[in-house]
Formats: structure tokens, C-alpha cells, sequence
């Protein structure tokens, strides 16, 4: 039987995905050790591996098949774009992307102005707003902090992840559109799909069961 490797994005999103994977028996001892150097983690009793990477990596670890399968969030997917089968939501780290500015922004949303838009998630704030929304945007790419891009003066408003709201209150931002629910998805390769189906469709359906108690 071959090794079944597993692509998880590192911090939150890996320690609750194996806090499920636990629940239906899949675990790793090895993991749990805060202070190991290890990149790659195995659990040789079910051929199982796992590895943590950074998220934005792990749609590309999936898609060419160094890992059958990834956890990983929906904006990841969403502006990674690669190649992969995306087989379940995994009901956590639930939260959204949305389009945020002043208030007096609101306005040039609506009547399609020609603005600025910054964002960490160029791919998402592009298809947005041309093929949803239909409106003309310049976009510029930030990595840190967006929400400085409207105080400043470097865009009109932003698109970004908003769990709570309450970074944009206090710097006067509020959410004036929204653009997709997010959470945390299990993705496959499209060739393990088929050389795995029967391991991977097992994993998926004793999740959901786990999910439904």
C-alpha cells in the first residue's frame, strides 16, 4: 500500500484539521512535539504522511501531486487557482471576503466608478469586480497590513477576509459588499482521486459523519 500524503496549511487551520482527523482515528504522534525540526511527519501503521506548509503553497503541492490531498482555506483556492478537485468543507475557520472601505465609498461602488482597489487577493478582488459586478477597477497588490491602502490615500477600498470587523471599526472602515463565504476545504489531486478513490472517499465520508454527531 502506498504512503497517502497530506498538504496542511501551518497554524490554525493544520491543529484543527488534525483535531478532526483524530476523532475518526487518523492521527500522529509525531506532530504534537512543539519543538521537532521534522518537515515531514509519518504514521506508518496506516501509510499515512503529513507535512505543514505555508497556505498559498498547498494548492500547488496538491495540483502536481506531491500531496494527495490538502487542507487548506477557500481564498486559497480561490486565488491560487490550480488544478485539483475540492471535495469538502470542513465547516471551520469560517469567516468572509468582502469589499471594505470608508462609508463615503459606498457610492462609487455603486455607480461603478473607476477606483482603486488594493488587495492580498488580486485573483478574487479581479473576478469580483469584472465578472460580477462589471465594473472597470485598477487593483494593486498589498501583502501586509490593507486596511492602511483607504487611510492613506493608496485605494478607495480594499478586498479582504473579515472574521469579526473590528480592525476595520477602529481605523473607520466598515464592510460595504460581500464577496464570498469562506472556511477551511479539502482538496485532492486529480490523479490520486482515481488511484485512491477508495482510501480518500473513506476519509471524506467518516469526516462528514463526524461532523453530523
Amino acid at each position: 500500500m502506498r504512503y497517502l500524503t497530506f498538504a496542511l496549511a501551518k497554524g490554525r487551520l493544520a491543529k484543527t484539521a488534525m483535531e478532526m482527523f483524530e476523532k475518526i482515528g487518523i492521527e500522529c504522534e509525531e506532530m504534537k512535539d512543539e519543538k521537532t525540526r521534522k518537515l515531514i511527519f509519518v504514521n506508518e501503521e496506516l501509510k499515512l504522511k503529513f507535512f505543514l506548509a505555508k497556505a498559498s503553497d498547498v494548492p500547488t503541492y496538491v495540483e502536481y501531486g506531491a500531496a494527495d490531498i490538502g487542507i487548506v482555506g477557500k481564498d486559497t483556492i480561490l486565488e491560487e487557482d490550480r488544478k485539483l478537485y475540492e471535495v469538502m468543507d470542513l465547516g471551520f475557520g469560517k469567516c468572509k471576503m468582502c469589499v471594505c472601505g470608508p462609508e463615503s465609498a459606498g457610492e462609487l461602488l455603486q455607480n461603478h466608478s473607476m477606483i482603486r482597489v488594493a488587495s492580498k487577493y488580486p485573483k478574487i478582488a479581479k473576478d469580483y469586480f469584472y465578472n460580477k459586478k462589471h465594473q472597470t477597477v485598477e487593483i494593486i497588490k498589498l501583502n501586509g497590513s490593507v486596511e492602511l491602502a483607504p487611510i492613506v490615500g493608496l485605494s478607495e477600498v480594499i478586498v479582504d477576509i473579515v472574521e469579526t470587523g473590528t480592525t476595520l471599526k477602529e481605523n473607520g472602515l466598515g464592510v460595504l459588499e460581500e464577496v464570498c463565504p469562506l472556511s477551511a476545504r479539502m482538496v485532492v489531486n486529480q490523479v490520486s482521486m482515481k488511484m485512491e478513490d477508495e482510501r480518500i472517499r473513506k476519509i471524506i465520508s467518516d469526516l462528514k459523519e463526524q461532523m453530523n454527531n
